[in-house]
Protein backbone atom coordinates (compact mmCIF):
# COMPACT_ATOMS: atom_id res chain seq x y z
CA UNK A 1 0.00 0.00 0.00
CA UNK A 2 3.29 2.24 -0.31
CA UNK A 3 4.88 3.69 -2.93
CA UNK A 4 8.08 1.57 -2.54
CA UNK A 5 9.11 -0.68 -5.37
CA UNK A 6 9.76 -3.97 -5.38
CA UNK A 7 11.81 -4.60 -8.79
CA UNK A 8 13.93 -1.78 -10.09
CA UNK A 9 15.98 -2.40 -13.33
CA UNK A 10 18.61 0.24 -13.81
CA UNK A 11 20.28 -1.48 -16.83
CA UNK A 12 19.08 -3.02 -20.42
CA UNK A 13 18.79 -6.60 -19.71
CA UNK A 14 21.47 -8.51 -21.53
CA UNK A 15 21.45 -9.86 -25.14
CA UNK A 16 20.81 -13.61 -25.30
CA UNK A 17 23.29 -16.38 -26.57
CA UNK A 18 21.60 -18.39 -28.96
CA UNK A 19 22.54 -21.73 -28.13
CA UNK A 20 22.76 -22.86 -31.91
CA UNK A 21 24.00 -20.56 -34.75
CA UNK A 22 21.00 -18.85 -36.53
CA UNK A 23 22.66 -20.42 -39.66
CA UNK A 24 22.14 -23.61 -38.54
CA UNK A 25 18.56 -23.26 -36.77
CA UNK A 26 17.59 -21.77 -40.68
CA UNK A 27 18.72 -25.40 -42.10
CA UNK A 28 17.57 -27.45 -39.14
CA UNK A 29 13.74 -25.32 -40.29
CA UNK A 30 13.89 -25.96 -43.69
CA UNK A 31 12.64 -29.22 -44.99
CA UNK A 32 14.01 -31.39 -47.36
CA UNK A 33 13.68 -31.25 -50.71
CA UNK A 34 13.36 -34.73 -52.26
CA UNK A 35 14.72 -35.13 -56.15
CA UNK A 36 12.54 -35.54 -58.62
CA UNK A 37 12.86 -38.79 -60.21
CA UNK A 38 13.48 -38.78 -63.50
CA UNK A 39 11.17 -41.66 -65.64
CA UNK A 40 12.33 -42.01 -69.77
CA UNK A 41 9.07 -42.33 -71.63
CA UNK A 42 11.10 -43.95 -74.13
CA UNK A 43 12.57 -47.60 -74.13
CA UNK A 44 16.22 -48.04 -73.28
CA UNK A 45 16.67 -50.66 -75.97
CA UNK A 46 14.69 -52.79 -78.14
CA UNK A 47 15.75 -56.70 -78.24
CA UNK A 48 13.92 -58.64 -80.72
CA UNK A 49 11.39 -61.80 -80.04
CA UNK A 50 10.87 -64.06 -83.03
CA UNK A 51 8.57 -66.92 -82.51
CA UNK A 52 7.70 -65.76 -78.88
CA UNK A 53 4.32 -67.57 -78.35
CA UNK A 54 1.48 -64.87 -77.98
CA UNK A 55 -0.42 -66.96 -74.75
CA UNK A 56 -1.46 -64.39 -71.97
CA UNK A 57 -1.20 -67.54 -69.92
CA UNK A 58 2.39 -68.36 -70.39
CA UNK A 59 5.25 -66.59 -68.50
CA UNK A 60 8.28 -66.50 -70.94
CA UNK A 61 10.67 -63.94 -69.97
CA UNK A 62 12.36 -63.16 -66.51
CA UNK A 63 14.74 -60.76 -65.26
CA UNK A 64 17.72 -62.56 -62.80
CA UNK A 65 19.62 -60.94 -60.03
CA UNK A 66 22.73 -61.63 -61.69
CA UNK A 67 21.08 -58.82 -64.60
CA UNK A 68 20.70 -61.62 -66.87
CA UNK A 69 17.24 -61.38 -69.12
CA UNK A 70 16.00 -64.76 -70.22
CA UNK A 71 13.30 -65.34 -72.60
CA UNK A 72 11.88 -68.75 -74.24
CA UNK A 73 11.20 -68.44 -78.39
CA UNK A 74 9.54 -71.32 -79.01
CA UNK A 75 11.82 -74.73 -78.37
CA UNK A 76 14.66 -72.30 -76.98
CA UNK A 77 16.00 -70.34 -73.80
CA UNK A 78 17.99 -67.31 -74.57
CA UNK A 79 20.57 -65.55 -72.35
CA UNK A 80 20.94 -61.63 -72.55
CA UNK A 81 23.68 -59.90 -70.25
CA UNK A 82 22.52 -56.10 -69.80
CA UNK A 83 26.29 -55.49 -68.62
CA UNK A 84 27.82 -56.38 -72.09
CA UNK A 85 24.62 -57.05 -73.97
CA UNK A 86 25.68 -60.60 -75.24
CA UNK A 87 23.22 -63.17 -76.22
CA UNK A 88 23.75 -66.86 -75.14
CA UNK A 89 21.18 -70.05 -76.26
CA UNK A 90 20.62 -71.81 -72.97
CA UNK A 91 18.64 -74.92 -74.14
CA UNK A 92 16.94 -75.93 -76.94
CA UNK A 93 14.45 -78.75 -76.03
CA UNK A 94 12.70 -81.40 -78.45
CA UNK A 95 9.30 -81.05 -80.10
CA UNK A 96 7.72 -83.73 -78.38
CA UNK A 97 8.42 -82.03 -74.98
CA UNK A 98 8.28 -78.10 -76.15
CA UNK A 99 7.54 -75.44 -76.39
CA UNK A 100 9.02 -74.03 -73.30
CA UNK A 101 6.18 -72.54 -71.30
CA UNK A 102 7.60 -70.67 -68.34
CA UNK A 103 11.09 -69.53 -67.18
CA UNK A 104 11.91 -68.39 -64.13
CA UNK A 105 15.58 -67.62 -62.13
CA UNK A 106 16.33 -68.79 -58.81
CA UNK A 107 17.53 -66.04 -56.26
CA UNK A 108 20.93 -66.76 -56.66
CA UNK A 109 21.03 -65.51 -60.24
CA UNK A 110 22.51 -68.75 -61.52
CA UNK A 111 20.25 -71.95 -61.16
CA UNK A 112 17.04 -70.99 -63.75
CA UNK A 113 14.32 -72.95 -63.69
CA UNK A 114 12.61 -74.05 -67.28
CA UNK A 115 8.86 -74.89 -67.62
CA UNK A 116 7.48 -76.93 -70.64
CA UNK A 117 4.60 -78.41 -72.36
CA UNK A 118 4.79 -81.97 -71.52
CA UNK A 119 4.28 -81.21 -67.84
CA UNK A 120 8.59 -81.65 -67.32
CA UNK A 121 10.48 -78.73 -65.62
CA UNK A 122 14.08 -78.96 -65.94
CA UNK A 123 16.46 -76.91 -63.67
CA UNK A 124 19.84 -75.52 -65.49
CA UNK A 125 22.96 -74.24 -64.29
CA UNK A 126 23.59 -71.17 -66.57
CA UNK A 127 27.27 -70.17 -65.71
CA UNK A 128 27.78 -73.51 -67.32
CA UNK A 129 25.22 -74.18 -69.31
CA UNK A 130 24.72 -77.74 -67.70
CA UNK A 131 21.30 -79.16 -67.33
CA UNK A 132 21.30 -80.46 -63.79
CA UNK A 133 18.14 -82.56 -63.12
CA UNK A 134 14.71 -82.97 -64.49
CA UNK A 135 11.71 -83.11 -62.14
CA UNK A 136 8.82 -85.31 -63.57
CA UNK A 137 5.29 -86.46 -62.07
CA UNK A 138 4.64 -82.84 -60.77
CA UNK A 139 2.11 -82.09 -62.81
CA UNK A 140 0.11 -83.66 -65.87
CA UNK A 141 -0.02 -80.76 -68.61
CA UNK A 142 1.90 -77.77 -69.29
CA UNK A 143 4.08 -75.74 -66.02
CA UNK A 144 3.35 -72.18 -67.15
CA UNK A 145 4.10 -70.32 -64.57
CA UNK A 146 7.03 -70.83 -61.65
CA UNK A 147 8.71 -69.01 -58.67
CA UNK A 148 11.27 -69.79 -55.84
CA UNK A 149 11.45 -69.32 -51.95
CA UNK A 150 14.95 -70.39 -51.16
CA UNK A 151 15.66 -73.55 -52.26
CA UNK A 152 11.81 -74.88 -53.05
CA UNK A 153 10.81 -74.43 -56.10
CA UNK A 154 6.93 -73.96 -56.78
CA UNK A 155 5.01 -74.43 -59.75
CA UNK A 156 1.33 -74.26 -61.24
CA UNK A 157 0.32 -76.39 -63.96
CA UNK A 158 -2.61 -76.19 -66.53
CA UNK A 159 -4.04 -79.33 -64.37
CA UNK A 160 -5.10 -77.11 -61.73
CA UNK A 161 -2.12 -77.46 -59.23
CA UNK A 162 0.36 -76.35 -57.22
CA UNK A 163 3.38 -78.18 -56.06
CA UNK A 164 6.21 -77.49 -53.57
CA UNK A 165 9.83 -79.14 -55.31
CA UNK A 166 12.52 -79.66 -52.83
CA UNK A 167 15.56 -79.42 -55.28
CA UNK A 168 17.64 -80.29 -52.73
CA UNK A 169 16.36 -84.11 -52.29
CA UNK A 170 15.69 -87.08 -54.43
CA UNK A 171 11.80 -87.18 -53.91
CA UNK A 172 11.49 -83.80 -54.79
CA UNK A 173 7.60 -83.38 -54.22
CA UNK A 174 7.10 -82.02 -50.69
CA UNK A 175 3.28 -80.60 -51.15
CA UNK A 176 0.61 -80.57 -53.59
CA UNK A 177 -2.04 -78.02 -53.42
CA UNK A 178 -5.54 -78.67 -55.59
CA UNK A 179 -7.64 -75.22 -54.83
CA UNK A 180 -7.91 -74.67 -58.33
CA UNK A 181 -10.13 -75.96 -60.96
CA UNK A 182 -8.99 -73.97 -63.80
CA UNK A 183 -5.02 -73.48 -64.89
CA UNK A 184 -2.74 -72.16 -62.65
CA UNK A 185 -0.69 -69.31 -64.25
CA UNK A 186 0.35 -66.80 -61.44
CA UNK A 187 2.38 -67.89 -58.75
CA UNK A 188 4.24 -65.64 -56.43
CA UNK A 189 6.32 -67.61 -52.69
CA UNK A 190 5.01 -66.94 -49.54
CA UNK A 191 7.08 -67.55 -46.51
CA UNK A 192 4.43 -69.08 -44.88
CA UNK A 193 2.63 -72.04 -46.97
CA UNK A 194 -0.32 -74.01 -45.17
CA UNK A 195 -1.20 -77.17 -46.72
CA UNK A 196 -5.00 -75.68 -46.81
CA UNK A 197 -5.57 -72.74 -48.59
CA UNK A 198 -6.82 -70.07 -46.66
CA UNK A 199 -8.99 -67.50 -48.03
CA UNK A 200 -10.96 -68.02 -51.48
CA UNK A 201 -10.83 -63.92 -53.24
CA UNK A 202 -13.57 -64.60 -55.58
CA UNK A 203 -14.06 -60.52 -56.49
CA UNK A 204 -12.10 -60.80 -59.93
CA UNK A 205 -14.67 -61.72 -62.71
CA UNK A 206 -11.71 -63.32 -65.18
CA UNK A 207 -8.31 -64.71 -64.90
CA UNK A 208 -5.80 -63.58 -62.60
CA UNK A 209 -2.19 -63.87 -64.26
CA UNK A 210 -0.91 -61.16 -62.20
CA UNK A 211 0.26 -61.62 -58.95
CA UNK A 212 2.89 -59.13 -56.44
CA UNK A 213 3.70 -59.54 -52.39
CA UNK A 214 4.32 -56.24 -51.10
CA UNK A 215 7.71 -56.17 -49.89
CA UNK A 216 7.53 -53.56 -47.10
CA UNK A 217 4.19 -55.30 -46.03
CA UNK A 218 3.83 -58.50 -45.64
CA UNK A 219 0.34 -59.20 -45.33
CA UNK A 220 -0.81 -57.04 -48.29
CA UNK A 221 -1.20 -58.54 -51.97
CA UNK A 222 -1.68 -57.45 -55.34
CA UNK A 223 -3.76 -58.60 -58.26
CA UNK A 224 -4.36 -57.97 -61.17
CA UNK A 225 -7.47 -59.58 -63.59
CA UNK A 226 -7.54 -60.28 -67.52
CA UNK A 227 -9.75 -58.51 -70.34
CA UNK A 228 -12.57 -58.73 -69.21
CA UNK A 229 -11.94 -57.76 -65.46
CA UNK A 230 -9.02 -55.18 -66.15
CA UNK A 231 -8.34 -54.41 -62.09
CA UNK A 232 -6.08 -54.13 -60.12
CA UNK A 233 -6.82 -55.03 -56.99
CA UNK A 234 -5.20 -54.73 -53.63
CA UNK A 235 -5.87 -57.49 -50.51
CA UNK A 236 -5.06 -57.65 -46.65
CA UNK A 237 -4.13 -61.54 -46.62
CA UNK A 238 -4.80 -61.88 -42.81
CA UNK A 239 -8.97 -61.43 -42.90
CA UNK A 240 -8.61 -61.78 -47.17
CA UNK A 241 -10.60 -58.38 -47.32
CA UNK A 242 -10.10 -56.51 -50.64
CA UNK A 243 -8.76 -52.94 -49.47
CA UNK A 244 -8.74 -50.99 -53.16
CA UNK A 245 -9.74 -51.64 -56.90
CA UNK A 246 -8.67 -49.61 -59.51
CA UNK A 247 -10.19 -50.27 -63.05
CA UNK A 248 -6.96 -49.63 -65.60
CA UNK A 249 -8.86 -50.52 -68.53
CA UNK A 250 -6.69 -52.94 -70.68
CA UNK A 251 -5.88 -56.61 -69.51
CA UNK A 252 -3.49 -56.51 -66.42
CA UNK A 253 -0.54 -59.04 -67.52
CA UNK A 254 2.18 -58.64 -64.40
CA UNK A 255 2.77 -56.42 -61.22
CA UNK A 256 6.11 -55.32 -59.84
CA UNK A 257 6.28 -53.55 -56.47
CA UNK A 258 9.18 -50.71 -55.95
CA UNK A 259 11.80 -52.03 -53.67
CA UNK A 260 12.54 -48.31 -52.68
CA UNK A 261 9.28 -46.37 -52.90
CA UNK A 262 5.99 -46.77 -52.43
CA UNK A 263 5.03 -47.43 -55.71
CA UNK A 264 3.47 -50.80 -57.72
CA UNK A 265 4.26 -51.02 -61.42
CA UNK A 266 1.73 -52.84 -63.88
CA UNK A 267 1.97 -53.46 -67.25
CA UNK A 268 -1.00 -54.53 -69.68
CA UNK A 269 -2.26 -56.11 -72.75
CA UNK A 270 -4.75 -54.73 -75.39
CA UNK A 271 -7.79 -52.69 -74.18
Amino acid sequence: MNTTRILAFRNKPPTPIDAVPSEWSLVQQAKPVKARRYIPQASERTLDAPDIQDDYYLNLLDWGSSNVLAIALGNTVYLWDAVDGNTSELVTVDDDVGPVTSVKWAPDGRHISVGLNNSEVQLWDSTSNKLLRTFRGCHQSRVGSMDWNNHILITGGMDGRIVNNDVRIRAHIVETYSGHHQEVYGSVASVNSPSQWLHQLEDHTTAVKALAWCPFQGNLLASGGGSVDKCIKCWNTHPGACLNSVDTGSQVCALLWNQNERELLSSHGFT
